[in-house]
């Protein structure tokens, strides 16, 4: 990170903080990697001498975005993504930490790989990194990891990725072992027998396209059983990516019990639907797989309403030789830690979502599932922030990305709103020139 640590006082903007219900117009003031203040008139009243003064006339400043869902190629698959590679595009996108996936090689299921990912992304990335570790050891689904332990290390949730455990036994003890060590349990809901050879969201486009269909009761199988799992473990379980309606009514059936379960959707899944992948798009090829408009209006209304909890860029690089393929046999996976919150914001200027219910869900609710001290600017927090052009229009070339890979699903698209600065710890870590 930059040397450069002086106070740094962000004047005249709308400021938003979503874990104080927080809209008003003026200054932030930032001095040893921590939030000092927020109010109207803190430049009149006297700041720091040395003090770095940003006017922000016209801009929104938010707290940091946590990405609660991003694979990170290290270690193994650094051609893909690394933490530098990773943190910089994520700085770009307003993401300040990034939680990363343990589907690595080798997986992040012991506590040496958590410290080597903890070390690795403290001395090469600009944002904050913190790992999920593996909950069942080798990703096999069939022996449940150290928990205790993976979390004295540092990880801060347990899942297996883009891996269901579809054995329910030990799904059962994962929970009940992890609720005694307050553990978040992150599954990936999707029953792979039902998923088999499917490509895309199984319905009648699918077929136009002569491409094996995904159902979407793949999902809610697997949701349904979890629900059952938590009720009788009584743990902490948050469903990794939901996509359709009928999940929804599983999830709210779930929290109406008084069960400690929450969601993610990505926000692939609340902009864009199976029409988008067009012909034979790969970049919207991804997992699981764009629903029907039905099913994304539906997850926007869930949104809105609190039903999920958070929303994720579900970042997953693939390079030019597994996404440059006929469409049923590329990768599934789409860039996105970089676009999250531009491709949010369609939905805040179409008038669907609030604008702080949408960071809220970037930001304050991912911070509080893993226990993280960030999602906030209530002073004495750290000093992650961001500073958004709302307004600002742009197109997306893949090609200024920073990720290592360019698979973005947005590619080319009109795009309405962009950060400007980002703030991690104090200093500025992406300044759009």
């Amino acid at each position: 990170m930059p040397a450069d640590r002086r106070p740094i006082l962000l004047t005249n903007a709308r400021i938003v903080d979503p874990s104080r219900d927080l809209d008003i117009v003026g200054d932030l003031l930032m001095t040893d990697g921590q939030v000092r203040d927020v109010k109207r008139g803190i430049r009149a009243g006297g700041v720091p001498e040395g003090t770095e003064v940003i006017d922000c006339t016209g801009k929104l400043v938010a707290p940091g975005l946590v990405d609660m869902r991003a694979f990170i190629g290290e270690p193994g698959a650094e051609y893909r993504e690394t933490f530098a590679s990773a943190s910089h595009a994520a700085a770009a996108g307003g993401v300040t930490t990034i939680v990363c996936q343990p589907d690595t090689h080798p997986p992040i299921d012991d506590p040496a790989t958590v410290d080597f990912v903890l070390r690795r992304a403290r001395d090469t990335a600009i944002v904050r990194v913190h790992p999920m570790a593996a909950l069942t050891k080798g990703l096999k689904g069939e022996e449940m990891t150290e928990i205790g332990l993976l979390k004295a290390a540092g990880a801060v949730a347990f899942t297996d990725g883009a891996k269901s455990v579809t054995n329910a036994k030990v799904m059962r003890r994962a929970l009940t072992y992890g609720r005694d060590f307050d553990a978040l349990v992150v599954h990936h809901t999707e029953d792979p027998d039902l998923c088999s050879d499917g490509v895309m969201n199984e319905g009648e486009y699918a077929a136009r396209l002569g491409l094996l269909g995904i159902p979407s009761i793949a999902e809610t199988i697997m949701l349904e059983r979890d629900i059952r799992l938590v009720e009788i473990a009584r743990g902490r379980y948050h469903a990794a990516s939901l996509t359709c309606a009928e999940s929804l009514e599983v999830l709210s059936r779930g929290k109406q019990a008084g069960l400690d379960v929450s969601a993610s959707a990505s926000i692939n899944h609340l902009t864009l639907n199976e029409l988008d992948v067009g012909s034979y798009r790969t970049f919207c090829k991804v997992a699981p797989p764009l629903r029907p408009e039905s099913d994304r209006a539906a997850l926007v209304a869930a949104l809105r309403d609190g039903l999920i909890d958070v929303v994720m860029s579900d970042h997953n690089p693939q390079d030019v030789e597994t996404k440059r393929l006929p469409f049923a046999e590329a990768a599934p996976g789409a860039v996105g830690i970089e676009t999250m919150l531009v491709a949010g914001l369609r939905l805040v200027h179409a008038g669907d979502v609030p604008l702080t219910t949408l960071l809220r869900a970037m930001s304050t609710r991912p911070a509080e599932l893993l226990g993280l001290p960030g999602g906030t600017l209530k002073p004495g927090s750290p000093a992650d922030v961001i500073v958004v052009d709302l307004d600002s229009p742009w197109v997306l070339d893949r090609e200024i990305l920073k990720s290592k890979c360019k698979n973005s699903p947005f590619d080319e698209a009109r795009l309405q709103g962009r950060v400007v600065r980002t703030i991690v710890g104090g200093r500025t870590v992406y300044e759009l020139i």
